[in-house]
């Protein structure tokens, strides 16, 4: 069918579907009810063999099934088609010409969603248009319509939303409130820029509020444009408002990201004057743990001791292991101890500040000990903890075993090989025999992530065993501690439980 064709039936077919207003909730069904999945796996088996037939093949196809159609049904060929708009579409004008389907404004939320994701802009205005005129617009159709458009860099449509929902007599959402889901949708989508650009378009019509900015800043913040978060930290300023103590962390932050250590304790100081009250753990957590990656532990404790004395996060672990990991890497281990000790209960994020700042230490036996005392006390080390350790012991671009049957290269490179990751190997190759060549650094990530299977159980096993053989216990004991608790899905799940024995 030509797209045009195709376009002018999907309006034809739309007009009475969403015509009938939200009073005819009369439909053949009205409560959700279980789908057989053998039903729904051969309809949708149908729809995909069937998808470029010709209309009365396609339908004759589809009127076999003896379907009974439901808002439950089409739900979940849309969610096992999010992509396809053509299979999607289909079905639904064969459920409009066959059956008495309605919408309602979850099925074609769904629909528009399907839609955008593919991008299909034609067929999403015109959905949009007749859902204005069956009132089945909510909220959630404005940040899906937005999105999509946005996705496709269709800004002006995107801000002409607005109007045209206005136009409709959707008056009550018109507002700044709206807009302002829009903004945050979008610049959870690192859509920043678009977002802006639909705030400046609709400045006359809808006026921006803290909550807007708010939004954009921490949306180009998270982007890495810092300085479009500053002119709109200043454009914001200028207009008379305040900004809130969310926009001021992500600024600092990002200022301590961009090794602006001194900014960002400008910044910081301007946010304690003006917003003190406002302060949360979150505020002092960030600027204490880039305090201790900068080594300014005395400005660290200052601001512990504040947070300490307002009640804020007294027993935060995460702000403690930050300061264990600056005092160790200021080598004052013992004070480090002492404020690991002091804790009660350590969890995750203190074990890794002590971890890390052994290995900063150069102290991967240490390290590795303490990894062993964690398991024992029932704190289940993540893929992160083992991948600072191989770190600690190997380097991060690995390093060659005393042993030839241990040697990082014949181990790592016989085991790419294996997965037939011959690209890889062969970079590595020529780094052991040239020397000079430079090869990306080894990514420990994508090397666990690879053998995390029931092959890479037998592989760590054997690996650790040899290891432990010729000496090195400790790296032999991190290998073997990762086959035996996270090399599967089922591993993992068991030693999060409590079923595998430390």
């Amino acid at each position: 069918m030509p797209p045009r064709a195709l376009a002018n039936l999907l309006f034809h077919h739309f007009r009475p579907l969403c015509s009938s207003t939200s009073t005819s909730t009369s439909t053949t069904i009205s409560s959700p009810s279980p789908i057989d999945p053998a039903l729904l796996l051969r309809l949708c088996t149908v729809l995909y063999q069937q998808q470029d037939a010709p209309d009365p093949r396609f339908q004759s196809h589809l009127q076999k099934l003896h379907l009974s159609p439901s808002h439950e049904l089409f739900l979940q060929v849309c969610n096992r088609f999010p992509y396809s708009w053509k299979l999607v579409h289909r079905f639904h004008l064969f459920l409009l010409h066959s059956h008495s389907f309605s919408h309602t404004p979850v099925t074609a939320n769904k629909l528009l969603d399907v839609l955008g994701k593919a991008r299909n802009i034609r067929l999403l205005s015109s959905f949009l248009h007749d859902m204005l005129a069956a009132r089945l617009v909510t909220p959630r159709t404005i940040r899906l319509a937005a999105r999509s458009l946005a996705e496709a860099r269709e800004i002006k449509k995107c801000a002409e939303l607005f109007h045209l929902i206005h136009s409709h007599n959707y008056h009550s959402l018109c507002n700044v409130e709206t807009l302002n889901q829009v903004v945050e949708t979008l610049c959870a989508g690192r859509l920043a820029d678009v977002a802006k650009a639909v705030v400046a378009k609709l400045r006359p019509f809808i006026a921006p509020d803290e909550t807007t900015y708010r939004f954009l800043v921490v949306g180009f913040c998270k982007a890495g444009a810092l300085v479009e978060a500053s002119k709109l930290w200043n454009e914001m300023v200028d207009v008379g408002l305040e900004p809130d103590v969310e926009s001021y962390e992500e600024i600092v932050a990002t200022l301590f990201k961009n090794n602006r250590f001194a900014d960002a304790m400008r910044m910081f100081k301007s946010m304690r004057a003006r917003r003190f009250s406002d302060l949360g753990l979150s505020s002092y957590r960030v600027a204490i743990a880039w305090m201790c990656k900068e080594g300014r532990i005395s400005h660290a404790h200052v601001l512990f001791g504040e947070m300490v004395k307002r009640g804020v996060g007294v027993e935060d672990n995460a702000t403690l292991g930050a300061l264990v990991y600056g005092l160790l890497v200021r080598r004052r281990i013992r004070e480090g101890y002492r404020v690991f000790e002091g804790v009660g209960e350590p969890d995750i994020s203190l074990y890794h500040g002590l971890i890390k700042g052994l290995l900063r230490l150069r102290k991967a036996a240490e390290a590795t000990e303490v990894f062993r005392e964690m398991i024992r006390r029932g704190v289940e080390p993540m893929m992160h903890t083992y991948i600072m350790l191989l770190q600690g012991h190997l380097g991060k671009r690995g390093r060659k075993g005393r042993d030839p049957l241990v040697n990082f290269e014949s181990i790592f490179v016989g085991g790419l090989v294996k997965v037939g990751r011959t690209l890889e190997a062969t970079k590595f190759v020529e780094r052991m025999m040239w020397g000079g060549v430079e090869v990306p650094r080894f990514d420990y990530n994508k090397f666990l992530h690879w053998f995390s299977n029931e092959e890479g159980v037998a592989m760590f096993e054997e690996v650790g065993k040899r290891l432990r053989n010729v000496g090195l216990v400790d790296l032999g004991d991190i290998f073997l501690r990762y086959g035996e608790r996270m090399a599967t899905r089922d591993r993992r799940r068991r030693a999060m439980n409590g079923l595998i024995e430390a």
